[in-house]
């Protein structure tokens, strides 16, 4: 089994990446189950949200504990929580960032990372605002490329029939992103 920790801030789209992502892999014959977890439910507010993969039926219905790998949408969640807490050593790191992924091995040594600009890759898309982007379809091409797990094709296909509002700049921005995810050396 496959566990996914997402975390981001309320409005980011966090708990619809989960949802979308989990239908990728549905796409590709896998069982998954997507799930949030929320505090208070404000914009801003910390959010995670859980995705389990398997080849077969999934039965658990607790948190993620554990993950193999985490995605995190906003990178100011680094230094303000663990969000590494329970990763397994070797687990991908995919983060929100225009920095290098060198730039986050000093608190993140024991972790594969991989960034990608989804946030001015949202704007360039016109997904929410400049002050506030919507990066969650973004962040899933980076997953996509980073990982190798789950197909580009497989993610824009339910980013066109899951996302809410523009599907097409959606999948445009996830093909943008996984174009441009820069992997550590």
């Amino acid at each position: 089994m496959i566990e996914i920790r997402f975390h981001g801030r309320g409005g980011q789209g966090a708990v619809i990446a989960s949802k979308i992502l989990a239908v990728a892999f549905f796409k590709e014959g896998k069982f998954a189950q997507s799930f949030p977890a929320f505090g208070v439910e404000r914009r801003g507010a910390p959010v995670t949200a859980f995705l389990r993969v398997d080849d077969q039926r999934i039965y658990v219905r607790s948190n993620i504990y554990t993950p193999d790998h985490i995605v995190v949408l906003d990178p100011t969640l680094i230094a303000a929580a663990n969000v590494t807490d329970g990763l397994k050593e070797g687990g991908w790191v995919i983060i929100n960032s225009h920095l290098k992924p060198e730039q986050f091995k000093a608190k993140l040594a024991d972790y594969r990372i991989a960034t990608v600009d989804a946030s001015g890759i949202a704007v360039e898309h016109r997904l929410g605002s400049r002050t506030a982007p919507i990066v969650n379809t973004a962040i899933l091409g980076s997953f996509a490329g980073a990982t190798g797990l789950v197909g580009l094709d497989s993610v824009v296909d339910s980013i066109l029939e899951e996302a809410p509002v523009k599907p097409e700049a959606n999948a445009d921005a996830a093909k943008s992103a996984f174009d441009a995810t820069v992997l550590e050396e």
